[in-house]
């Protein structure tokens, strides 16, 4: 590796074709193989929007619990407000707030037509959070419109036409949107599911589905894991950062691998940032892409169930379940390497 700097891609030509585009496709491809991980510019996103995610959400997180805790999360509705979530069996010390997809957007979120497998949509009292949920939805709409242009640009990359990676994502995905918040001090003050490492802000561990669009403030804290280093991904302005998850893994047969990442916990000031999970249908079934299988290079994984391994990944994160399910787990016998 040249240099320790995750790549930064001006994605702004994306739409333009011809050779602006190929040059974003073999740009964002080589960092798909070496790194997982990503940032771009020129993603079109107002500096405007920006502040006003940031105002909402730093509003947000400094309401009084008793506030917070009127939309806190459960077993059953992974939506809402949460400071004890788990990654790999150990607490992370933050705190989040999470709200998805809405399958029927002209009809509220309680509708029963909007309760998904994760749960349904609860929003903090207008009263305190007045522009919120507007900020929030406009916010995640964007974040929307560039993962479905990232996995088009991604899939081409990869051999398959446009609109084959999102084919199970149209009008149906189930993609979220995080706030993380990671305060200087721990909120719980309870050694609960402290891992041999101590507390982090997130401990280590790849993301399930497709892709995640991150927006990070300046203070930094994100770490890659590379040749078994772990390397600092750097806020830069007015950037977005982006990394692949376990289904790209899959999908390109492990020529892709899903980045191993975590955050280092706040010491001397808060952090905040906003992660925009992308993830399929909970009936997408995928596995590895036919036009990079063949019989001198044969499928490393079984078909995986997007819902069944969603859910199954969702209930580790709200509490100690024992070992959470990995990708590895579908890994074809025979295939399996040391890897």
């Amino acid at each position: 590796m040249a240099n320790h700097m995750v790549p930064i891609v001006n994605i702004e030509s994306r739409g333009s074709g011809g050779v602006k585009r190929q040059k974003i496709i073999e740009q964002i491809g080589e960092a798909c193989h070496d790194w997982g991980f990503f940032q771009i510019t020129g993603h079109g996103i107002s500096e405007d929007l920006i502040a006003c995610v940031w105002r909402e959400t730093k509003g947000f997180f400094a309401l009084p619990t008793s506030a917070k805790n009127t939309v806190v999360r459960t077993k059953e509705n992974a939506r809402g407000w949460y400071n004890r979530e788990l990654t790999k069996t150990s607490r992370d010390m933050k705190e989040v707030f999470d709200f998805g997809y809405k399958p029927y957007p002209e009809l509220s979120d309680q509708h029963p037509s909007n309760w998904t497998r994760d749960g349904f949509n609860r929003w903090p009292d207008g009263e305190h959070c007045s522009s919120f949920q507007s900020t929030m939805w406009e916010y995640f709409q964007a974040c929307e419109r560039i993962a479905f242009e990232l996995l088009d640009v991604i899939g081409e990359g990869l051999g398959v036409g446009p609109g084959s990676l999102t084919q199970d994502f149209r009008g149906k995905h189930t993609s979220f949107l995080r706030l993380n918040y990671f305060p200087k001090h721990d909120p719980v003050h309870v050694d609960q599911h402290a891992s041999a490492e101590g507390h982090l802000g997130i401990h280590h561990h790849s993301d399930a589905g497709a892709l995640t669009v991150l927006l990070q403030d300046h203070v930094g804290g994100l770490e890659v894991c590379l040749n078994n280093e772990w390397i600092s991904v750097d806020p830069v302005e007015g950037a977005l950062v982006i990394n692949i998850g376990d289904m790209m893994q899959v999908w390109s047969n492990d020529r892709y691998q899903a980045p191993l990442h975590r955050v280092r916990a706040s010491e001397n000031r808060d952090r905040y940032s906003l992660p925009f999970f992308f993830n399929p249908s909970y009936e997408a079934e995928y596995a590895p892409l036919d036009v990079l299988t063949s019989e001198a290079s044969p499928p490393k994984y079984r078909s995986i169930n997007w819902g069944e391994f969603r859910w199954q990944r969702q209930q580790g994160d709200y509490a100690n379940y024992g070992q959470e399910n990995q990708i590895a787990d579908y890994r074809i016998p025979s295939n399996i390497s040391q890897r």
